[in-house]
């Protein structure tokens, strides 16, 4: 029978891809690491990894070891959520994707009347442009712009996502404002880019929008995040297009030709199946909602 310990060291190193920084995570040494895992490979009576200068690889059996484990581990850690959460008040961690977008510009400054009405939870924000995969707990709910893929997951319609174009008063003075959406071709124009995946689809329509043939105009800088997007707007650099949700209350930035919307984007509330009935994801779902409300988007 497999040891729970050596196990949870393999799968710690897996992840990791190297004894060192698996040691790092565990607070073990690297050769404490090694040892556990040439144990483990001696037990078993096959070799779990190949090793190489550069770091490890997994073996066929070790993948298929892997696969096993990361399973096993999500449940567990999903068992243990819905075992401690307190039978009359929510307690313990939360953890909370998001776009980097969302939850640094609209999520996490409403989080303090969260906390306060529920001081027993522990809310870790995730901020990631990238889909944190939700059954193996690497996250434990998640704020979606678009609709989940995964198939077992829980969804809930949060907002419908309003995009329009916004320049720094600055910009405006400096270059004048356009006067239709042909000549946004005079303007420098920042977009998302496309170094990496998009958080929504088409997110660079401003490139297209006005042109003729399909043509596009070309971007005076791209930035591989939507809020320093927004960052790089504010500070004159050029028009961009931005949610609604990015320039509610306190924002600066001017809107550059009103009657232009970009594609509208659903936002969704999604959690597993398991957490149906978990108190920590109700009140947070309803906290969401409220908050939603009160924005009037």
């Amino acid at each position: 029978m497999m040891d729970w310990d050596k196990l949870r060291i393999f799968h710690a190193v897996a992840e990791a891809g190297s004894f060192t920084h698996a040691g790092d995570t565990l607070n073990l040494s690297q050769s404490a690491v090694s040892r556990q895992i040439s144990a483990l490979e001696d037990s078993l009576r096959v070799p779990l990894f190949h090793r190489h200068a550069r770091g490890l690889i997994l073996t066929e059996q070790g993948e298929l070891l892997y696969r096993t484990a990361h399973e096993v581990f999500g449940k567990l850690a999903m068992t243990e959520a819905q075992l401690t959460e307190s039978k009359d008040r929510p307690k313990g961690k939360l953890k909370v994707n998001t776009t980097v977008a969302f939850g640094s510009t609209w999520l996490a400054p409403r989080m303090r009347e969260f906390m306060e009405v529920y001081p027993e939870i522990e809310v870790h924000l995730i901020l990631s442009d990238g889909e944190l995969d939700l059954s193996m707990r690497e996250a434990d709910l998640a704020v979606r712009l678009s609709p989940p893929r995964q198939a077992d997951l829980i969804q809930r319609h949060l907002l419908t996502v309003h995009i329009h174009v916004y320049a720094a008063a600055s910009y405006i003075k400096m270059h004048g404002m356009p006067k239709s959406a042909e000549e946004l071709d005079e303007h420098r124009i920042v977009v998302y880019g496309r170094d990496t995946r998009p958080p929504v689809p088409d997110v660079n329509w401003l490139l297209r929008i006005g042109r003729k043939n399909n043509n596009l105009r070309r971007p005076a800088m791209t930035v591989n995040n939507v809020y320093a997007v927004m960052r790089a707007v504010e500070s004159g650099a050029g028009l961009g297009a931005l949610p609604e949700f990015m320039v509610q209350g306190g924002s600066e930035l001017v809107s550059v030709l009103p009657d232009l919307e970009g594609p509208q984007i659903d936002a969704y509330f999604v959690y597993p199946e398991e957490l149906r009935s978990s108190k920590r994801t109700m009140v947070f779902r309803d906290f969401l909602l409220r908050k939603v409300a009160e924005s009037k988007f």
